[in-house]
């Protein structure tokens, strides 16, 4: 069957053999509970295979890693195209990449400024541009009939012999000049008396009464002798220059022509030399050198001399103090300017903190002076660029009296309005055409997907998960390919319900391009746009893994058993609380809230309460907790030093013991890290081993378990259990190492067992079969009953945190905070806890909130 993608057999992960036939050219969505087999069968089985395939189509050097390639567990796979996958990562890692130039609409807008731009002389903001023939002739044309005007070109007054300059053009036939508004013979007049602004007179003509090949010929010989510079001087009127050159006619500065690299600041012709294309520069930062200005010298406010290496810097500090009338009894913050320049520049004996620095930048071959610069520096905006990244001849291009670094710090809604209603010429219009076309095009698909509160000069690797996916899928979209297999993983995440709408409206887009689209989602507005629903269930991990329903939302709902059903006609229903926390009437109050688009906003936070900070995205709500808040408040804590949100004051910090932020971040960088060694079980479990019959008398001890350190992990892969592979142009492939298997360990200590079973084997387990095994051992069954508590039963115990969605990553860091003990009153900031959690998994995790 053409019309279909047939899969057979399908057993990835805990797949239990599924068939499936999902049509071609449909969006079909796939839903179901937390590890249900969802990404098994949507990324792991379809998208892999459809890349394997397509790689199977290019060059010997990429087909040379095919073998080596996981095929999925599947007996048979037909139809499928060649596959995309849109994750739930930000993979944006360059520090250079910014949402610009990720979606390449900066490509375009580079182009259109090249093309049309208007270079603008800084100074005399006169426009610069290259005259010819036709410009000159246009001047003439548009004075009166009978006009008289003279044709001439500038005498420059430079260090030489002006008789012998004046003698010279004599000797080419000039005869008259123009000096101070008056017409002199060459021959006789006094170069002593020459002016700025003296011009030698080609001829004198007549407007529409000389021919124009009269005063093209003379043109000619102006722009000949006057070194590319031409003067048209109406009766009356003030002289015009023309230059053939890119310089200003007003003060003869020079520039640059426009052209795309001059607007790249990953190019080093167009990068600001300051800050190399950055848009910060490193240098000292002070709040980190004074973290509290609150405190005097003498409680150690300069946190840089309490060092024991820099104590006899303190000490020459306070011998010169009463020479300058520093108090070293009160608070920093309230020293005069000039004492606080003495503080940082130094005098007498004591050196001060920018020159101590300067010496310290000499000893950087140090690793000690390396490390004590690390901590005291911070990135300031480049004051060259004020962090537009770009050398100052690019800003000086305007397009519609806007520079290109004003532009790009628009939001995308103002940018789309911006290139929607330029106002060009003909000729303009017709150059540009394409550009403007392809650029509308793509600003477009961002406003769709709900990102149009971005800006394009914000740095990609700052985004979101669910941001990044949605700019690939913007720029999927502005591709405009077909015939294609888009997988793409809960692209609602992050998202405002007032956006979905958007969002799918895009996703339908890519189907009637000719794709097929399969989307992980729980989203109800998603599962009722779809064409077709494929329902995994009944539970998760083990109980998980079959096909429940496929086909309408209403044959969802009519399924028996279907979790996903029972929740969409509300058979079940996360329960509202009949009657809500009182608290204690005690709050945290912050004021004056300016951080990013935050206007001036005091906000109220009732404690001993389940908060919610909601609104539509880039409303700020980010900007208030993770960037403002939680800093402050770590700050007042002693425990911030880096930058914190713009507010104006902060009150109640002292009724909470402590701060902890939840976010979506890795529990870890490697695949060596993973949820039974985030919650600490991982040491008892490596114990239990150490101490059976067979380690005592290998002599292996606990560390012989690990795959963190060298000894009884697998060498090959130090123990990650694959192997990355550089693919030049394509993705880097990771491949199961060949040595163990991916087992991670040695042979000799994989034939240690415990009640049965190998290290390799428990790490295999999920939380709820490892629960049942461990049953007998009191503190490993407490924290693994936590990730229980927290809907992570079906996770493997073993699985590398480089695999977990950021919202398993979330529950892992929740369930290793309530293994904490009570007693302390803490505040806890989640970041969008319920990303990529089923109806049935919100309920469950607001049962761990309670």
């Amino acid at each position: 069957m053409d019309n279909v993608i047939q899969i057979r057999g399908a057993r990835v992960h805990n797949l239990k053999n599924i068939d499936l036939d999902l049509p071609r050219g449909k969006m079909i969505v796939v839903t179901g509970p937390s590890g249900s087999g969802k990404s098994s069968l949507a990324f792991d089985t379809l998208f892999a295979e459809g890349q394997r395939r397509y790689i199977e189509s290019l060059s010997a050097y990429a087909r040379q890693f095919l073998e080596r390639m996981d095929r999925p567990d599947v007996d048979e796979i037909r139809g499928i195209s060649p596959a995309m996958a849109l994750e739930q990562k930000n993979t944006f890692r360059s520090y250079r990449s910014t949402v610009g130039t990720a979606t390449e609409v900066l490509d375009y807008i580079r182009l259109l400024f090249a093309r049309i731009g208007i270079v603008m002389c800084p100074d005399c903001r006169l426009e610069v541009k290259q005259h010819g023939m036709m410009d000159v002739l246009q001047a003439v044309s548009s004075l009166e009939r009978g006009h008289p005007f003279m044709i001439g070109f500038p005498l420059v007054l430079e260090n030489l012999d002006m008789h012998a300059v004046i003698d010279g053009l004599i000797a080419q036939g000039f005869v008259r000049m123009l000096n101070s508004g008056t017409v002199h013979r060459l021959e006789d007049f006094d170069p002593a008396k020459l002016h700025e602004g003296s011009y030698i007179l080609v001829d004198r003509l007549e407007a529409g009464a000389s021919s124009t090949a009269r005063i093209a010929d003379s043109v000619e010989i102006a722009f000949k002798h006057g070194q590319g510079t031409a003067v048209l001087i109406p009766e009356g009127r003030m002289p015009r220059l023309f230059s053939e050159s890119f310089t200003c006619i007003n003060c003869s500065r020079s520039f640059i022509e426009p052209q795309p690299r001059l607007f790249s600041f990953n190019n080093p012709f167009g990068a600001c030399p300051t800050c190399k294309g950055f848009g910060d520069t490193i240098s000292i930062d002070m709040e980190r050198v004074i973290p509290d200005p609150s405190l005097s010298i003498n409680q150690g406010g300069i946190e840089l001399w309490n060092s024991p290496s820099n104590r006899s810097i303190l000490i020459d500090l306070k011998e010169i103090a009463s020479d300058f009338d520093i108090d070293l009894d009160v608070p920093i913050a309230s020293l005069s300017d000039m004492q606080m320049d003495i503080l940082k520049q130094g005098a007498g004996s004591y050196p001060g903190i920018y020159p101590y620095f300067n010496w310290l930048e000499t000893k950087k071959y140090k690793i000690s002076a390396r490390v004590q610069m690390a901590r005291y520096r911070g990135y300031y905006t480049c004051k060259a660029c004020y962090g537009l990244r770009l050398r100052p001849e690019a800003l000086w291009v305007e397009v519609n009296r806007r520079h290109i670094g004003q532009v790009t710090r628009m939001s995308i809604e103002e940018t789309s309005v911006f290139f929607k209603t330029l106002k060009l010429s003909q000729f303009q219009e017709e150059l540009i055409k394409q550009v403007l076309r392809e650029l509308n095009d793509r600003l477009k698909y961002l406003i769709h997907v709900g990102l149009g509160y971005l800006t394009l000069d914000r740095r990609s690797a700052t985004l979101s998960g669910g941001e990044a996916q949605r700019i690939s899928l913007a720029t999927a979209l502005g591709s405009q390919l077909t015939g294609s297999l888009y997988v793409l993983d809960e692209p609602t995440i992050g998202l405002h319900p007032r956006d979905n709408q958007k969002l799918i409206g895009i996703l339908l887009k890519l189907r009637e391009l000719g794709n097929t689209v399969v989307v992980v989602e729980h989203d109800r507005e998603m599962m009722e746009s779809a064409d077709q629903i494929v329902d995994l269930g009944p539970g998760s991990g083990f109980s998980g893994g079959q096909v429940m329903a496929q086909g309408s939302v209403a044959a969802i709902c009519k399924t028996e058993g279907s979790l996903t059903g029972e929740y969409l006609i509300k058979k079940r229903k996360i329960p509202i609380p009949s009657q809500r926390r009182t608290g204690q009437g005690s709050s945290i109050q912050i004021n004056g809230v300016t951080e990013h688009n935050l206007k001036c906003i005091d906000v109220n936070i009732p404690l001993n309460k389940l908060v919610c900070v909601t609104g539509v995205s880039g409303s700020g709500k980010s900007s208030l907790i993770t960037d403002t808040l939680y800093p402050v408040l770590k700050k007042d804590k002693g425990a911030w030093k880096e930058k914190v949100g713009a507010c104006k004051d902060l009150h109640g910090a002292d009724l909470v013991d402590a701060i902890v932020l939840v976010d979506q971040s890795p529990i870890g960088r490697t695949p060596r890290s993973n949820p039974v060694t985030y919650v600490k079980a991982f040491d008892t479990i490596r114990k239990l081993f150490s101490e059976t019959r067979h380690s005592r008398a290998r002599g292996y001890k606990p560390g012989s378990f690990s795959f963190n350190t060298a000894g009884g992990r697998c060498d090959t892969c130090e123990g990650t259990g694959e192997l990355e592979v550089e693919m030049v142009f394509l993705a880097d492939l990771k491949l199961t190492c060949d040595m163990c298997g991916g087992k991670r360990f040695k042979k000799d200590v994989l034939d240690v067992q415990y009640l049965g079973k190998n290290i390799h084997d428990i790490l295999e387990m999920s939380v709820d079969e490892a629960l049942v095994f461990f049953h007998d051992k009191k503190s490993i069954v407490r924290r693994l009953q936590t990730l229980v508590d927290v809907g992570l039963g079906y996770l493997q115990i073993g699985q590398p945190a480089t695999t977990l969605s950021g919202g398993e990553a979330q529950r892992v860091k929740l369930a290793a905070h309530l293994l904490q003990k009570p007693g302390k009153h803490i505040l806890y900031l989640f970041d969008e806890p319920t990303t990529g959690l089923h109806f049935h998994d919100v309920s469950t995790l607001l049962d761990s909130f309670n």
